[in-house]
């Protein structure tokens, strides 16, 4: 076998030691998650979370956040002010340390911040690495002092400006366009960040605005109740079962006798039947749980079925409440902190600090067993709606089992509308839901048969969003589905036994469709909640209109498109023939194939799951009960609207 001599010598010369920020520059990944919006935005949680550390320290209660005119962000806070002083080892002001130097900080030292988010003192200098340029101001002891980088270099060496009063610290920065895939700001998806760390830091003062032209905003956040008003917010468009937010705040010990932890719980019952719990650790978002989130639900379910037992709710023969039943409804936020915490992976997704389920469970004990004792009617109403969702979980058990017995894992068939693929691995298969027999029928013949399979819709699916499993199970679109797909749902979910990476939602581009898109959306989002967050879930894009000059055809997706395709086609000679398609229906299946479903003209957007609470409040706004949230919804978001069809 032939080698490239090039790659023989392989030797000390060939090891590459990066110097200062230049890691950060060249994997920018490993530090923010990615170079996408969701990496950009994340630039500026890293120095608003700084912010925040000095006001769980008790140093600073207001924080601002501005997009400047230029889409700079800038940060400020009234805390102390970053030191400014000489770094005994570095032998550079404290503040450049900060900014220039990997894994620098005071949070590796637990007498400066008893509780951070952000212990690995990253934040700072990651973002100077990831920006074009960036500017520090800081007023400490009676004086104002300024220092500038570039890319993570010092271009302005610290030098004072003046006497000021006040303490506190200023952050600018302009986000590197060679690194990042877009350098565009979204308001909102500040907006619900800095909102959520308001909730959940009460008595913080958190200032978002926005100075560009054409989108001047400016919104206070600031919330004395804590969580308390952060269940009120998430519940605003839903109906309460019970008048009282159940609330409690405890603290205690680690293991090491020497670190403080803290727990904070609250929670109320809604006339949902999906559950919503949000755990944070240090305000990040623990999105897989971890020990505190397992403590809690431990707890609940203990205490719920000891106080109906106790209280005759139960009788004796009576099957016990799962923690399933228990949770039917409940829209919960547990959030904990503590001085050392230990996360699972990467991404901080899961709390490994095992002594936060004993804290936490035995806090919630007591607290939650005193709240159903002394409000025994919001008691009594809640633990009925948990008999009833026992009730409806054994009916739904009864409805799995016929799906199950018609699945092809037992041997039986697969929906008989269902063209199936004849390719096993289910990386390389994909299956499209399309909207009604006949595009069914077309996409069934224009189709890929080794690799794409087929499953025509019958009208609108149920509303998942008003329904409980057991009624969700007796539709035969949604059996179908869950038979096609072949991994199960509820409690027998298993994505391992997923039969398609790429769930396809191909419906017309009308507002019906767009309707069953998103009753298809909430579907996945309440009960398969895994096929969104791993990227199986694909919405078609298929064209607006076919256009034909001559002897040449062309599609276009969106009314922009094709203005822009007519003033190319204004200066070729001849008519063109304009067709607006209202439906997939209107195309051949040649046309279908070609636009919609070839792997190498086609346009799929991948449905993806940034925020679990904003995602819940938009489905829960939209397919709700509610009718003036969701009007409210649409007027503000009207003007984001593209392809109206009228």
């Amino acid at each position: 076998m032939a080698t490239d001599k090039n790659m023989q010598h392989y030797d000390a010369e060939r090891i590459q030691v990066l110097e200062g920020l230049e890691p950060v520059r060249k994997r920018p990944g490993m530090y923010i998650g990615s170079t996408s919006e969701k990496g950009l935005h994340h630039l500026v949680y890293e120095i608003v979370d700084n912010s925040v550390d000095e006001a769980l320290a008790g140093f600073c209660s207001t924080i601002t956040v501005t997009i400047q005119k230029d889409n700079s962000i800038k940060v400020e806070d009234d805390g102390r002010g970053m030191p400014v002083d000489m770094h005994p080892k570095e032998k550079k002001p404290a503040v450049e340390v900060i900014h220039t130097v990997l894994h620098a900080g005071g949070k590796f030292d637990n007498s400066t911040y008893k509780v951070s988010g952000g212990l690995h003192g990253v934040g700072a200098s990651v973002v100077n690495a990831l920006s074009t340029r960036m500017e520090i101001e800081v007023k400490r002891d009676g004086k104002l002092y300024s220092i500038a980088f570039a890319k993570g270099e010092t271009v302005q060496p610290l030098k004072e400006l003046g006497r000021t009063r006040g303490t506190g610290s200023k952050t600018i920065f302009w986000p590197d366009p060679e690194i990042f895939e877009e350098i565009e700001f979204d308001y909102s998806t500040l907006q619900y960040r800095l909102r959520e760390m308001a909730f959940l830091n009460k008595g913080i003062k958190i200032i978002i605005s926005d100075e560009r032209p054409l989108q001047k905003k400016r919104e206070e956040f600031h919330y004395e109740g804590g969580i308390k008003e952060f269940v009120q917010y998430q519940n605003q468009n839903k109906e309460p079962i019970h008048k009282d937010i159940v609330y409690f705040e405890a603290e205690g010990k680690d293991r090491s006798g020497r670190g403080k932890m803290e727990v904070e719980v609250a929670f109320q019952y809604t006339d949902r039947y999906s559950e919503m719990i949000f755990s944070y650790a240090n305000n990040i978002n623990t999105t897989d749980g971890g020990y505190h989130l397992v403590g809690f639900k431990t707890a609940m379910t203990r205490v719920f079925n000891d106080y109906a037992r106790k209280n005759g709710l139960l009788k004796e023969n009576d099957e016990a409440l799962t923690g399933e039943d228990v949770r039917e409804g409940i829209t919960a936020i547990i959030s904990v902190k503590l001085s050392s915490p230990q996360f699972e992976g990467q991404t901080k997704a899961k709390l490994g600090n095992s002594e936060m389920r004993g804290f936490v469970e035995s806090s919630t004990n007591e607290y939650v067993t005193y709240f159903l004792q002394e409000n025994p009617a919001q008691a009594k109403t809640i633990i009925r709606k948990c008999i009833d969702a026992a009730r409806a979980r054994n009916a739904a058990k009864k409805a799995r089992e016929t799906v199950r017995k018609n699945s092809m894992l037992e041997g039986m068939s697969l929906p008989g509308k269902l063209a199936d693929c004849s390719e096993k691995y289910a990386s390389l298969s994909e299956i499209f839901l399309v909207e009604g027999d006949s595009a069914g029928g077309s996409a069934k013949q224009g189709r890929d048969r080794k690799r794409q399979a087929v499953l025509p819709l019958r009208g609108k699916i149920l509303n998942v969003e008003k329904a409980r499993l057991d009624r969700i199970l007796s539709s035969d679109e949604i059996k179908n589905m869950i038979t096609a797909f072949g991994c199960g749902i509820g409690e027998e979910f298993d994505i391992e036994k997923l039969r398609y990476h790429k769930i396809i939602i191909m419906t017309d581009a009308d507002v019906d469709g767009a309707h069953i898109r998103t009753l298809l959306l909430t579907f996945f989002y309440r009960y398969m909640t895994p096929l969104i967050e791993r990227g199986y879930v694909y919405a078609a894009q298929p064209p607006l209109f076919r256009t034909r000059k001559g002897r040449e055809e062309y599609y276009t997706y969106s009314d922009r498109e094709q203005e822009k395709l007519m003033k190319i086609l204004e200066k070729k000679s001849g008519k063109a023939e304009i067709q607006r398609y209202k439906g997939l229906g209107e195309m051949s299946f040649q046309q279908l194939w070609e636009t919609t479903m070839d792997y190498e003209k086609r346009t799929l957007i991948q449905i993806t799951l940034e925020d679990t609470a904003a995602a819940d409040a938009i489905f829960t706004t939209l397919m709700g009960d509610k009718v003036p949230p969701r009007k409210q919804f649409i007027e503000e978001n009207a003007k984001y609207v593209k392809n109206l069809d009228i």
